[in-house]
């Protein structure tokens, strides 16, 4: 039996324009859109119907599996918490970043990421989850154990996206020790000596397998045909380096000259959809906003505020010159489904996935009324 549903009286969202009109979802796929209304189906009542947004780099999970310092919640308990925050932001398709290799923030023990993996897929094969949830590996490659937590993941499907990182102090997100002073001592709480300890340990650990792990981790994705993604590239040379690993997406670069020759490049450039929303960066790096307007800016992630992937493609097409409302949203839809080789997806067209949500705007903050993933109602 063909299961058919009519959305009408909608502003729809395409790629390159936004037309009022109808669209035919059959069997959970997009079947038909048609410019005018007709007098059956879901009265839109002039809401926008825009694409299921695609979240490349989320750590909110990490927030519901330990909310405390110390504590960590019932896996399933947490990802069902943090699904449930996705769907209702329009979110229908979710890379859960997962910590591979101890950095900075101590990071996990071996075995609870592929645990947290292990208890996303079960959540999954249930029916307990609105949104389709992948797996995005956060490879911090200055870590002794990095590989050792990767190795947990051979051959698991659900591993799409891995990014490669550094977070040591002189690399990257905090070449300048004014940054990572704010960042760790401060935070901790560490003293002056404690903390030039604490430095040397992570430069050391930089230098010694920051490269070496690097070149395997990208080596192995290059045969899993893992898409692999750059982090805070600052530098022409981190980009050439990027481009050496077969990297397709370049994330949160923290220089102009980093994030211009990575899209020239040919990759597509990540920055948060919080840095648009706020109208900086929360670590005092670039303001995405400059980057889209200057052209070079493809993708955005909510980070670690899920809502801020509806919010900011409503604030650039408000505020930045140039950007229409269709070209933000595919910052958040079509572009990122393309990065990670999900073809069937991101758009509104014919053919492709009914992964859909209905947002009233009329200023301010959109709200998601409903969130459609392959045709059925999740949110």
């Amino acid at each position: 039996m063909t299961a058919e549903t009519v959305f009408t009286n909608a502003r729809i969202v395409l790629e390159d324009s936004v037309i009022s009109g109808s669209v035919l979802i059959r069997d959970g796929k997009i079947a038909e859109i048609s410019e005018g209304n007709v007098r059956s189906g879901e009265d839109f009542e002039g809401d926008y119907l825009i694409p299921g947004l695609v979240e490349l780099h989320t750590d909110h999970l990490e927030q519901h599996y330990s909310p405390r310092p110390g504590v960590r919640w019932n896996t399933t308990a947490a990802i069902q918490a943090h699904d449930a925050q996705i769907a209702t932001s329009g979110i229908t398709t979710v890379f859960d970043c997962l910590r591979m290799g101890a950095d900075e923030d101590g990071g996990f023990e071996k075995g609870e990421m592929r645990s947290m993996a292990d208890a996303i897929q079960s959540a999954s094969r249930e029916g307990r989850l609105r949104s389709e949830h992948l797996i995005h590996l956060r490879c911090e490659v200055s870590a002794d154990n990095v590989l050792e937590h990767f190795a947990d993941f051979e051959n698991d499907p659900f591993v799409r996206l891995v990014s490669l990182m550094d977070h040591a102090p002189g690399q990257r997100q905090f070449q300048t020790m004014e940054q990572y002073i704010f960042y760790y001592q401060k935070k901790r709480g560490l003293s002056d000596e404690v903390f030039a300890q604490f430095i040397a340990k992570r430069q050391a650990e930089s230098a010694r397998n920051s490269t070496p792990h690097r070149l395997a981790i990208a080596q192995i994705c290059a045969e899993r045909q893992i898409t692999v993604a750059s982090h805070d590239d600052a530098t022409l040379a981190h980009v050439d380096e990027a481009i050496g690993n077969g990297v397709r997406l370049a994330e949160f670069p923290t220089s102009f000259d980093a994030a211009k020759a990575s899209h020239e490049a040919g990759m597509s450039v990540l920055m948060g959809a919080p840095n648009i929303v706020r109208g900086k960066s929360h670590s005092g790096n670039i303001a995405a906003r400059d980057l889209a307007e200057k052209g070079v800016l493809d993708v955005l992630s909510s980070d670690y505020v899920p809502l801020s992937l509806l919010h900011a493609p409503f604030v650039l097409a408000d505020d930045a010159q140039g950007i229409s409302l269709p070209k933000a949203l595919a910052m958040v839809t079509a572009t990122p489904a393309r990065t990670v080789g999900l073809d069937d997806r991101g758009r509104i067209a014919a053919g492709l996935r009914a992964d859909l949500v209905r947002v009233y705007r009329d200023n301010g903050v959109p709200v998601a009324r409903a969130t459609w993933r392959e045709g059925r109602r999740v949110a």
